[in-house]
């Protein structure tokens, strides 16, 4: 009986306990916090005040039994374990770290996010209106932000309880970020890690560079969006990092704007006029930035215009073999690559694949040419060779790998620093240009999606610019498949794996003890 009393005794404290630590880990705000809270309560005090009915001589009886130091001390062990997982708990709540461990790592901000924000050097604030003020999801990507950089600092709204910031704000749907860096603001409608960035870029940077289209000779068009050659996605990723980009024709005009801080010859498959090539061989003398992309028989005259700035463009079309599933080996016209520079500004960040459909080799040669520094930034797999016979892949659909083919891997890509006074230009400065053996890589197709395409576009055109701040790898779609609970599910979980289970576990552990005493 004086052990049932005990076995009594202990529970009623346990039950204290744990009502106690209810308290302290939540805000007491909903019914089920209430009755679980006033259940263990009462039910802990009801259980002492029997244990305690039996009388003090009971109890110092009790206390001095072997099995009753034993079992306080297992209590005490057990308070003290909760207790240091409390206090551990409280010091990562004020000193928080996360790791990453994800391979895509899908849960941090990208390189390029986390390079834009070292720039800052005002305090930016993003304010996220939201359904009810709650959106877990974009709390914790607003948090990213915040833990990338000290100047930023964030915050979800319910715009239903604050109609005054939302109409001053002009909010007019949910999920809107509000973003204020200085006097400059910016909304974002659909926020992700790459339109958020995108819009902190467009806040931070007062100058704009132009990146102007060569047009007339039938390259894919900038304003095509529906067919899968035109290049109007590659012009939204120039726009969403600020680059005005502008269409001229070049045949009309003296020389190449001065306005352009980047030219883009895309694709041509149509000859230039007499005074074209001369008008950009003096806008890159005159310390221009040039990047071309020439798809295979096509533009024959700028392979004659490329090769005095160190770069040979070969007349033929790079194969890879495949291995399709109970098919064997068949020839692939589309090289998947990841095989690029590691010392070029471009590409030194670069670990991803990119896919290059329908390209040409593309060489550095500078032997014997001052002046120039050209680098190999793309090169296909050992597989792969330069096939010269066009005409048999494109008539015959056959190619062999003979002794006037060039092995793989073979370069498609190629940058070059020109240092114009060496040159022998007077008053030179540097001029820089990159040339591309495909121009599908950059397409509607082949920029956006699971490839590495649309980073290696945008890096080229930020090097050639002089950004180096946005040379980087950019945000990924690709995101961590998720569950998000709702409020009570939440709440039901915490109480199951922080209250309920321990608590289950002490009991039925000190029911053994008693049972074995």
């Amino acid at each position: 009986m004086r052990r049932s009393n005990g076995l009594l005794g202990l529970l009623g404290v346990i039950l204290l306990v744990f009502a106690a630590v209810a308290v302290a880990l939540t805000r007491v705000e909903t019914v089920f916090d209430i009755v679980y809270i006033g259940v263990h309560a009462v039910a802990g005090v009801l259980a002492l005040i029997a244990y305690l009915s039996t009388g003090l001589e009971n109890l110092r009886s009790f206390l001095g039994e072997r099995s009753t130091k034993y079992g306080t001390s297992t209590v005490l062990a057990s308070l003290l374990f909760i207790g240091i997982l409390a206090i551990l708990n409280f010091l990562a709540y004020r000193h928080n770290h996360r790791f990453d461990l994800t391979s895509e790592k899908v849960f941090s901000l990208s390189p390029q996010s986390a390079q834009v924000l070292s720039g800052l050097t005002n305090d930016m604030r993003m304010e996220a209106f939201v359904e009810g003020g709650t959106n877990p999801e974009l709390d914790e990507l607003l948090k990213n932000y915040g833990e990338a950089s000290g100047k930023v600092s964030s915050r979800l709204i319910d715009p239903d309880r604050e109609p005054e910031l939302a109409e001053r704000y002009g909010i007019k749907s949910y999920n809107t970020v509000h973003i204020t860096y200085g006097d400059a603001t910016s909304q974002v409608t659909q926020p992700s890690e790459e339109t958020l960035t995108n819009a902190i870029i467009k806040l931070t940077r007062a100058a704009r560079q132009t990146v102007c289209v060569i047009e007339g000779h039938g390259e894919p068009d900038v304003e095509d969006k529906e067919g899968a050659r035109g290049l109007a996605q590659a012009k939204a990723a120039l726009e969403n990092e600020n680059y005005e980009v502008k269409k001229i024709l070049l045949a009309t005009m003296e020389k190449v704007p001065e306005e352009c801080s980047v030219v883009l010859v895309g694709g041509p498959t149509r000859p230039f006029q007499p005074q074209e090539l001369p008008a950009i061989e003096a806008y890159l003398k005159g310390g221009g930035r040039a990047l071309f992309l020439l798809s295979p028989q096509r533009a024959q005259e700028l392979v004659a215009f490329l090769d005095p700035w160190g770069v040979q463009v070969g007349d033929d079309v790079v194969v890879d073999q495949v291995v399709r599933l109970f098919q064997g080996p068949a020839l692939g016209l589309a090289p998947l690559v990841d095989s690029y520079d590691t010392t070029h500004e471009i590409t030194k960040e670069l670990k991803g694949r990119t896919l290059f459909p329908m390209t040409r080799s593309v060489a550095a040669a500078t032997d014997g040419k001052p002046g120039l520094k050209a680098v190999e930034l793309v090169k296909t797999s050992g597989s792969s060779w330069a096939e010269v016979d066009v005409a048999g892949i494109f008539e015959r659909q056959q190619a062999s790998l003979d002794g006037s083919d060039r092995k793989g891997p073979v370069p498609i890509a190629v940058a070059v620093d020109a240092d114009l006074k060496l040159m022998g230009v007077p008053d030179g400065k540097a001029a820089r240009l990159a040339v591309f053996g495909s121009t599908e890589f950059a397409d509607n197709q082949h920029l956006e999606g699971t490839y590495f395409n649309r980073d290696l576009f945008l890096n080229t055109v930020a090097w050639l610019g002089g950004q180096s701040d946005l040379v980087s790898i950019r945000a990924r779609s690709l995101r961590a498949s998720r569950v998000n609970f709702s409020e009570r599910e939440g709440r039901a979980i915490f109480y199951l794996s922080v209250l309920v289970m321990p608590e289950l576990l002490l009991i039925a552990g000190l029911a053994v003890w008693w049972r074995r005493e």
